[in-house]
């Protein structure tokens, strides 16, 4: 098979799947539903597969070429392309199996939704839209993605239409990704404006012909163009990756069903603007002012969100403020010029927060769709796959020694330490003190579900067992890279040459070549990470969280009572919705108002439409009583014309 349709069957099985279920979803029944967007997903993780041996482990050339050519305006090219290197290759796989797994989860977990068939058709599509974006050469290719996983997301975080809140949620998510996007489009006019082209390869190509160059925005004070188009581009990533202060949707999207938040938590979505930002490396690294606003956004978001998740009590909220900490970590790699890194924990974050967020959606099938953890306790003995494969997840989150997540963690805490961009002291002090307040929300929540006194009704106990293995299959399968994908990969993908000329760093800039003269393989790194105080941050969490909600359980209460205004300043997520409700939801609100009350109620209404018709009507009145039927009166109008004309034809008027 030629590579380029190969590419193109990558692509378009999860599309056509997608097709199948939605639109003939009556026809083919919940069986052929789910059987066609799984066989779907199934052939493109496969594919995906095979060209990651092909291009990473048999060395092979990757491809840059266009499918099909949309629009050419003024020598301007929109084009259908795909750029297969190493970094879309290794997003392509992690995607695909992510979503591979969530499709067969869904199988267990949506099995008496009515909704059923159109549930597969939505996801299936979210899985097309999210490749078309990794795997886009091009920025108009990649802005029709970008807006298709935002447009997918609406549809699934409101899938259950009848509730109030998903309809609150979806609509938030829109709104406040519509804002980022309108950076995210600037950023690409930018790019035009100044490189004449939206191809990847000639716009990298030409960063030094617009290195230097200036523009004026507000005032005389000149602003580097490449400091502005990625400032701007980030701003989109802000939206789509969930950073502050545009991080406010992703907690509300909860209100989907859990297949799709580990769909959009783990694999798509929130890992596009970090995915974009890597791959814009050639541009960020001509900007230290954009890179020091990655990483301060990046250091603000890993701590400050994962204050959020020490006090909630909603099985899936607590995961969902992991994944905005998680994703500021990410963040703060991209602002450290690390992107290797932060790549690198995307990948593996992928796998445990999947396997999180899937564990998490087995004890709420367990539990009657109770997701209170404070209604839980003792599910260890009753669910003892989801109760390894949890704790399996929770130990790569914290960033155990050995586990995925602490190689990809400790390499981005270490290269943040090594940088020199303004703000990376903050960002080194925000990603150390993240490390204990991860552990320690992590495993209250794993303590509180799984140990412990058992404080569900009777009634739900009576019913408590381990779900199908539809469900707990993809928990191992998920449980399997969770552990041993880091140990695997840190060598060449963390401090290697694994991307090879997918990601650009400036020789200033190269914390991670610094930190490869120190790595002497997996193990040393993990035996010597005894040594270092993520560790010893991460085992006070887990003994902290221990004492608190195992042993002195009336001490938590007690030291909420003590500081109750830090409480409710994070109980109410740092009044972030409330400030949004008053000055930006109630100010275009009042807006409005102003409009239609000036604008459409009295001038439009009132002057144009109304006074129209008044005006009319006047004239009329004046017209209709010179309509008098006699016909000397008309006959008496006529002679004045006529005087009227010979007039001015004698004195010269015409």
């Amino acid at each position: 098979m030629e590579m380029k349709s190969l590419y193109l069957w990558i692509a378009l099985s999860p599309l056509i799947g997608a097709v199948i279920a939605g639109l003939f979803g009556k026809m083919v029944g919940r069986s052929g539903a789910h059987w066609v967007t799984i066989i779907g997903v199934a052939v493109s993780c496969l594919l995906s597969l095979y060209v990651f041996k092909a291009i990473v482990i048999d060395g092979a050339d990757g491809f840059n070429g266009t499918v099909y050519t949309w629009l050419v305006s003024e020598g301007i090219h929109f084009e259908v392309g795909f750029l297969i290197d190493k970094l879309s290759v290794m997003m392509m796989v992690v995607v695909t199996f992510v979503s591979l797994m969530v499709h067969i989860y869904t199988v267990g977990y949506m099995r008496d939704d009515p909704g059923y068939q159109r549930f597969f058709s939505y996801i299936s599509l979210f899985t097309f839209s999210m490749l078309i974006l990794v795997m886009s050469n091009n920025f108009m290719q990649l802005f029709f993605g970008w807006e298709a996983v935002g447009l997918v997301s609406y549809l699934l975080i409101g899938f259950w239409y009848t509730r109030e809140s998903a309809i609150y949620a979806n609509l938030k998510a829109f709104l406040v990704n519509r804002v980022g996007d309108f950076g995210f489009l600037l950023g690409i006019a930018g790019v035009l404006m100044y490189f004449g082209t939206l191809d990847y390869a000639t716009v990298f190509a030409n960063v030094d012909k617009v290195d230097g160059k200036t523009m004026t925005i507000l005032g005389s004070t000149p602003w580097s163009v490449l400091t502005v188009i990625c400032i701007l581009l980030f701003i989109g990533a802000m939206g789509k990756s969930a950073q502050v202060p545009l991080h406010v949707w992703l907690p509300d999207s909860m209100e989907g069903p859990t297949p799709i938040s580990a769909l959009i938590h783990a694999a798509t979505m929130v890992t596009a603007g970090i995915f974009m930002v890597a791959r814009m490396s050639p541009l960020f690294e001509m900007s230290e002012t954009a890179l020091s606003v990655v990483m301060v956004i990046g250091a603000i978001t890993a701590l400050f969100m994962g204050f959020l998740g020490l006090i909630q009590n909603d099985i899936k909220r607590v995961i969902a403020y992991s994944t905005l900490s998680q994703l500021g970590y990410m963040t703060v790699a991209l602002g450290a010029s690390a992107y290797a890194a932060g790549i690198f924990h995307l990948m593996t974050h992928a796998f445990f927060k999947a396997l999180l967020f899937l564990g998490a959606g087995s004890v709420i099938i367990a539990m009657h769709h109770v997701q209170d953890i404070r209604q839980m306790g003792g599910l260890r003995k009753y669910m003892p796959i989801t109760w390894i494969t949890f704790l399996i997840g929770s130990l790569a989150l914290i960033g155990t020694p050995g586990f995925a997540g602490f190689y990809s963690k400790d390499s981005i805490i270490e290269a943040v330490q090594l940088s020199t961009l303004p703000g990376h002291q903050f960002a080194y002090f925000a990603v150390l003190a993240g490390v204990l307040v991860t552990a320690l929300y992590s495993f209250r929540l794993y303590f509180l579900v799984f140990h412990g006194k058992e404080r569900m009704d009777e009634h739900t106990r009576a019913h408590l067992h381990e779900t199908p293995w539809v469900v707990t299959l993809p928990l191992i399968l998920l449980a399997i890279p969770s552990v041993f994908i880091g140990a695997y990969y840190v060598g060449s993908m963390a401090f290697g040459n694994f991307f090879g000329d997918a990601i650009f760093v400036l020789p200033q800039h190269n914390v991670l070549g610094e930190l490869a003269r120190e790595f002497h393989g997996a193990w040393p790194m993990a035996i010597h990470a005894f040594s270092t105080a993520p560790f010893w941050l991460a085992l006070s969490g887990v003994v902290i969280a221990y004492y608190l909600y195992m042993v002195n359980t009336a001490l938590p209460a007690k030291i909420q009572a003590r500081v109750q205004f830090l409480y409710t300043l994070l109980d109410n997520k740092y009044y972030f919705d409330r400030f949004n409700e008053i000055f930006f939801a109630g100010g275009s609100r009042g807006i409005g108002r102003l409009l239609w009350q000036t604008g459409d109620a009295k001038l439009i209404d009132g002057m144009i439409i109304n006074g129209t018709a008044r005006t009319v009507g006047w004239v009329s009145g004046v017209v209709r009583r010179v309509q008098t039927g006699y016909l000397y009166h008309y006959a008496f109008a006529m002679i004045l014309g006529l005087m009227f004309l010979l007039a001015t034809y004698v004195l010269g008027w015409i």
